[in-house]
């Protein structure tokens, strides 16, 4: 293995514009959940008229799906993700608004039969459930509760257990339900994932910046020291993530036909 400034200085240079983790491919491993969201995501599309992706992030995950519906929006709030995404779906026939992740959706109501979201940071539900046409569809697959915390808490120490307990798949089908949508599905799963040298450390936590809030090397290069050293000594730093899939339905009250 390289040494650890070298680690840490590469890491620290590479870009983490977009969703795309392909840097991280033999330095580190995640288990995918079982349930395959972007397969499950594509055959949704395939099937509907109009469909929003929210946080679409770079894009990638939207544009691997095989078939896009005839109308297709997503948002996204990071302005080099947005030029990323732009340049990824607007040829594949989708718009990408910029948009700040804050209520109202720049939508009118009922405007989609779907709306899909992988790893949102924040969940509008009652806005989910605004732009639905009844009978709509929203199709997440989302962070669950204390995802990664021990490397988290690695770096932050012990975390209450309401930090810990937050982004509970339970307390999103209260809020769906609150917001008015059916709740058809809900399953969740805690994944092996592995960091194999450092530097795969520093890029994910520069990458997913809500782990450790306001992460720089400069603070932390001490305690990366003492996880490179116990890396190198254990072969790889091992965390769990947890993931969980959600499926709203937004009732179908029938539609009053005028004379």
């Amino acid at each position: 293995m390289r040494e650890f400034e070298e680690l840490v200085a590469e890491a620290e240079a590479v870009s983490v514009e977009g969703w795309d983790f392909s840097w991280l491919e033999g330095r580190a491993t995640e288990e995918r959940p079982s349930w395959g969201y972007q397969r499950a995501m594509g055959e949704r599309l395939a099937r509907v008229g109009a469909a929003l992706d929210i946080q679409t992030g770079g894009g990638e995950v939207l544009a691997g799906v095989p078939k896009l519906p005839p109308v297709m929006a997503a948002t996204e709030s990071w302005p080099p993700n947005v030029a990323k995404a732009t340049a990824l779906l607007h040829p594949l026939g989708a718009v990408v608004v910029a948009d700040a992740d804050e209520p109202p959706l720049p939508f009118a109501d009922a405007a989609f039969d779907l709306v899909t979201s992988r790893h949102p940071v924040t969940v509008w539900w009652e806005e989910i459930a605004r732009v639905l046409r009844p009978g709509g569809t929203y199709f997440s697959q989302q962070v669950g509760p204390a995802s990664v915390f021990e490397l988290v808490e690695y770096f932050l120490g012990p975390q209450p257990e309401d930090v810990r307990r937050a982004r509970h798949p339970e307390d999103a089908r209260r809020a769906a339900e609150a917001a008015g949508l059916e709740v058809v599905d809900l399953r969740a799963e805690s994944l092996r994932t592995e960091f194999f040298d450092i530097g795969a450390v520093v890029y994910f936590l520069r990458k997913v910046v809500w782990m450790v809030p306001g992460f720089s090397v400069e603070q932390y290069r001490d305690r990366l020291r003492e996880l490179d050293e116990e890396i190198r000594r254990e072969g790889s730093f091992v965390a769990h993530t947890t993931r969980f899939l959600i499926e709203g339905r937004k009732p179908d009250r029938g539609v009053q036909r005028g004379i």
